[in-house]
């Protein structure tokens, strides 16, 4: 019998341009199954610029230490989305069943299931013990109320970026905004940008919501609704600099950073940086006018949200809380005359790097959505 060679998708950690496939370190060719382990076969999973995020702090932030690849100058970029488990030796886990959760650019993943219960298990494998626990949770797809196979690519697409908008959302409401009257969001055509707008729109007597965007997602993103205003980046000094403002950083463009740091000069009352849409501007943050910059990690206010009163709600009303804001943001997502999201499907090696090429240099249309499959 000819065992599976399966494929991963790696990208050189200090040069995002330069990529390989190679043999997956999961795949049945490559070792057999241990007592207590299961594989995984990757169905398809979710590119998006949140994945360029992972692999511009992929040294900072762990998320090269999710799926090592054996050498130290290469890495395998974590993503989102749907697997089947194709061989299994551990109790709870069935061949069969379908799961969602955190995934290698690849064909297979071998897991150490822990914790099985009705709605999934943790992987549990040594090399992710000490890596934030949000990430390590696989869910069966046939426990979870909100699954629908026919929307696998919004789910997979939009669920873990939306679950961080709604995490600023409630960090930056917990902290009253910080003083400030308004919320300013760079690359505001982004997906966790705007799914951020939304929910901040929700809020009643909250700040007005402020989008930055490119000239060719202006309308676009002034299409959604979501935004008080949006204004292109050279604009930006149309804002009245008097206005106690917070930043909310998507792009990470350094240059960008400073302008806004240097207008709002005694009036941006916090800075906080999420991602790296702009992964080519990437810069540091020292010597900049008003609060350094902090870096938002949205496992850090699950932990909050996770725990007892006064400061947490408890898991189960964490999650309620999440699913009614998810639910009200499919709404216009799934609008069925002007839908925010277009799912594009591809396959194989090369439409892979393509897709992740384009990611990379920019700019994409901001109404389509990646899922993939090698």
């Amino acid at each position: 019998m000819i065992l599976d060679a399966g494929s991963r998708f790696l990208v050189a950690r200090h040069d995002l341009r330069s990529v390989r496939i190679a043999p997956d370190s999961d795949a049945p060719a490559a070792r057999p199954l241990a007592e207590g382990e299961a594989r995984l076969a990757v169905a398809h999973f979710a590119l998006t610029a949140n994945n360029i995020t992972y692999a511009a702090f992929g040294e900072a932030m762990k998320y090269w230490q999710f799926f090592p690849c054996g050498d130290a100058a290469w890495g395998c970029i974590p993503v989102w989305g749907f697997a089947t488990v194709v061989e299994s030796r551990a109790d709870g886990v069935a061949v069969g069943r379908r799961v969602y959760g955190y995934l290698p650019m690849g064909t297979h993943l071998v897991v150490q299931p822990a914790r099985v219960g009705a709605g999934g298990f943790v992987d549990a494998a040594p090399h992710r013990a000490e890596l934030a626990a949000v990430y390590n949770q696989l869910h069966f797809c046939d426990a979870d109320p909100g699954y629908d196979a026919a929307q696998e690519g919004q789910q997979a697409v939009l669920r873990p970026l939306f679950a961080t908008a709604f995490l600023i959302d409630d960090f930056l409401a917990d902290n009253a905004f910080f003083g400030a009257r308004q919320v300013l969001l760079s690359s505001a055509s982004s997906k966790t940008a705007y799914g951020t707008a939304f929910c901040l729109a929700r809020r009643q007597g909250g700040a007005t919501v402020l989008g930055l965007t490119s000239p060719g997602n202006l309308d676009f993103t002034a299409s959604l609704g979501c935004y008080g205003r949006v204004l292109r980046y050279d604009a930006l000094a149309t804002l009245d600099p008097a206005v106690p403002t917070v930043f909310v950083d998507f792009a990470g463009d350094a240059a960008l950073r400073r302008r806004i740091h240097t207008h709002f000069d005694g009036t941006l009352a916090y800075s906080c940086s999420v991602g790296g849409t702009h992964w080519d501007g990437l810069g540091g943050a020292g010597g900049l006018p008003g609060p350094r910059p902090t870096l938002f990690f949205a496992p850090a206010q699950i932990k909050k949200r996770s725990g007892p009163p006064p400061d947490g709600w408890g898991p189960g009303e964490l999650q309620r809380r999440l699913a009614d804001a998810w639910t009200a943001f499919m709404q216009p997502v799934n609008d069925p005359e002007h839908p925010w999201l277009r799912i594009r499907a591809a396959q194989g090696a090369t439409a892979v790097e393509a897709a992740y090429r384009a990611l990379l240099d920019g700019p994409t249309d901001a109404r389509d959505g990646l899922m993939l499959r090698l």
